[in-house]
């Protein structure tokens, strides 16, 4: 995270992340209740991650 913030800058990580971050967050705190913080903290960094590789798809089929 630290080395990504450094690459890109604050303002261009959160134009990057900032919404898979809180689709993720809304997904997690709504449908996830596996009794673990780990399990649901793990699933949740799962779910950002996927988000965000599903939006960097689209941001590149829109340059494209």
């Amino acid at each position: 995270m630290f080395s990504l913030t450094q690459a890109i800058g604050v303002s261009g990580m959160a134009k990057r992340e900032l919404a898979p971050f809180i689709i993720a967050f809304v997904i997690a705190e709504m449908f996830y209740k596996l009794g673990s913080f780990a399990l649901e903290c793990l699933a949740f960094l799962v779910t950002w991650y996927l988000l965000s590789y599903v939006f960097d798809g689209l941001v590149r089929r829109g340059r494209g």
